[in-house]
């Protein structure tokens, strides 16, 4: 008798990681359990704006809660960091973010992280159908920035800030 159980327990415990295994790779990778993490096709929130902070990170009304958000896919020059130089472009960098966002609704898109290790939101973030990050490379406010695994516009970007570099825009020319 007992062991028939076990060996039921096993198939039980066996049946289960299998199912788990199958299941995994059908989950929702940005799915960590803990914020309601989104991957590329579905995690989008709208928010409004509240503040920027400066070329690359802006401080949104998010269904009641204050929350920071860094763009994904960009860096732009410093321009407020503490205990750290103003750098090359970064108050023309923060200037054209806020003439892009402040004060205005824009939609998040999440890739697979939804938080970096600040916890700050990462995002695509759009003004309409305008994807800021991808305009601040066009005019030349910022690099691009790849950091796995949120880079489901990295060939874009990169392809943006070729042209920008080419063509001399903002700090490819000034710095």
């Amino acid at each position: 008798m007992g062991g028939r159980g076990v060996g039921a327990g096993s198939v039980a415990v066996l049946v289960v990681l299998v199912l788990v295994l199958l299941l995994g790779g059908r989950m929702d990778p940005g799915d960590d359990g803990g914020d309601g993490g989104a991957g590329p096709s579905g995690g989008r929130s709208r928010a409004e704006v509240e503040r920027v902070v400066d070329g690359d990170t802006i401080e949104v009304d998010l269904d009641g809660h204050e929350e920071d958000v860094r763009y994904i896919g960009i860096d732009t020059p410093e321009s407020v960091k503490p205990d750290s130089p103003v750098e090359c472009f970064g108050p023309e960098a923060s200037e054209r973010n806020h003439e892009l966002v402040d004060g205005r609704s824009v939609e998040l898109v999440f890739d697979r992280e939804r938080r970096d290790v600040y916890g700050r939101l990462l995002a695509y973030v759009y003004v309409g159908d305008d994807l800021v990050n991808a305009e601040l490379l066009r005019g030349g406010y910022a690099r691009t920035l790849e950091i796995e695994p949120n880079t489901a516009h990295a060939e874009q970007f990169s392809s943006i800030e070729s042209e920008a570099a080419e063509a001399g825009r903002g700090l490819w020319s000034a710095c």
